[in-house]
């Protein structure tokens, strides 16, 4: 058998066995499992499975969106699905002008998204939702298949991107999706394994070429590899974000609160080493957090289901410039966030709301690429499902606050 047909052979015995399970599954909290989300979704667009012998940790990988990674599963096809997805339009077929959020865990952008070096907005528009639009190779368009494992697939695309200022880009995507071991998942968090919780993690390896024939430079503009992951609501959702202890005059502001307005009292909590944020759609809001304040780290809380969520990515050690992705003309457009969450909700001017979701999202450091030059970018996702004990262990150990701490914000 040639290597695209034991390709073949794998992909279709993988959705085979989701198949087998999705009639069946008790639905979740979240009123999906995961079988029955690939069930659903491979009737419109195929989604590429990845799994592992001895282990109940699944991925479903979306080629045409992009390689994103569309849901995961701790349980096998009848687990409950952790990444949000968006039924009605997946199953309407109708493409949306502005953004196409049919969801996904782990989906790659290119920033900045807001400023004078945006490729959100095109010359001259407004900084407002009429005008702004996420470009279609990040949207709506799908990438190539370079190589795949029963574990891992990766992906490529080529396209041009032209941003506020009017500079064209010429690039290259290479983005690799691979399904983590339970030891892999221990090792990274530095954690010692906790007996008897279930796990899935992975982790996309991003990287972002100039194709173009010159350098690029920060006066005309750069970009930045940006990774986002969306994730289902409850009121009893809670983000974590560890930050760094220090003074403002030596790290700056703990966290950046202005994307959309002013956050509300009720909805946020600053600590002097972690921020919490709810998560529940209910208002629209997002946060950053700058390179001086980060640590590699972000996390979130459902309560109501005891999952844990943890986000790790690359992160320098060095100091390195961030695009600023704020919706307006930018002092200092090299001053940005190398980490954000995001809740959803109803926005202003009686806009439909994207759905009940929250994200949670880093970014690459922004460079000078010289011709054929690569940024690259790590992001690494991972679920844990637990009882409170085993959780509050694994959330001290990596957050650095227990659970007891979060149920105080968020009760």
């Amino acid at each position: 058998m040639n290597n695209n047909m034991a390709r073949l052979s794998r992909v279709a015995a993988a959705c085979a066995l989701v198949s087998a399970f999705a009639s069946g599954s008790a639905q979740q909290e979240n009123g999906n499992s995961f079988g029955e989300v690939v069930s659903f979704v491979n009737q419109h667009s195929k989604l590429l499975v990845l799994s592992d012998v001895g282990s109940d940790a699944l991925i479903a990988v979306w080629p045409a969106m992009q390689g994103r990674v569309l849901t995961s599963s701790a349980a096998g096809p009848g687990g409950q699905s952790f990444g949000w997805f968006n039924r009605e339009l997946i199953g309407s077929g109708k493409v949306q002008q502005h953004f196409n959020a049919v969801g996904g865990e782990d989906r790659i952008w290119v920033g900045p998204e807001g400023g004078q070096f945006s490729v959100f907005f095109a010359p001259g528009a407004p900084f407002d939702l009429d005008h702004w639009y996420t470009p279609s190779p990040l949207d709506t368009e799908p990438f190539n298949i370079v190589n795949q494992t029963k574990t891992s697939v990766a992906f490529r695309r080529v396209f041009g991107l032209t941003n506020y200022s009017g500079t064209k880009f010429e690039l290259q995507i290479d983005r690799e999706v691979r399904l983590l071991s339970d030891a892999e998942i221990w090792h990274d968090l530095r954690v010692s394994a906790v007996s008897g919780v279930r796990m899935v993690g992975y982790e996309s390896e991003n990287k972002l070429t100039n194709l173009g024939e010159t350098s690029w430079s920060k006066e005309t503009g750069l970009l930045s590899l940006w990774v986002l992951g969306q994730f289902h609501t409850t009121q009893q959702t809670t983000i974590v974000l560890p930050i760094r202890e220090g003074s403002a005059a030596d790290l700056g502001i703990p966290v950046t609160t202005d994307y959309f307005g002013t956050v509300p009292e009720d909805r946020i909590s600053v600590k002097s080493n972690v921020v919490f944020f709810k998560a529940d759609s209910n208002y629209r809001s997002k946060l950053g957090l700058s390179p001086q304040r980060a640590k590699g780290i972000l996390g979130s809380y459902d309560a109501q289901n005891h999952v844990l969520t943890i986000v790790q990515y690359s992160q320098p050690s060095e100091p390195a410039e961030y695009v600023n992705s704020a919706w307006k003309i930018q002092k200092d457009p090299y001053r940005g966030d190398v980490a954000n969450c995001y809740n959803d909700g109803p926005p202003s001017a009686g806009k439909p709301q994207l759905g009940r979701f929250y994200e949670l999202e880093s970014s690459s450091p922004a460079r000078i690429l010289k011709s054929h030059e690569t940024v690259e970018h790590t992001q690494r996702t991972i679920h844990v499902l637990g009882t409170g004990q085993q959780l509050d262990a694994i959330t001290r150990a990596t957050l650095g606050v227990g659970l007891d701490q979060i149920r105080a914000f968020n009760p």
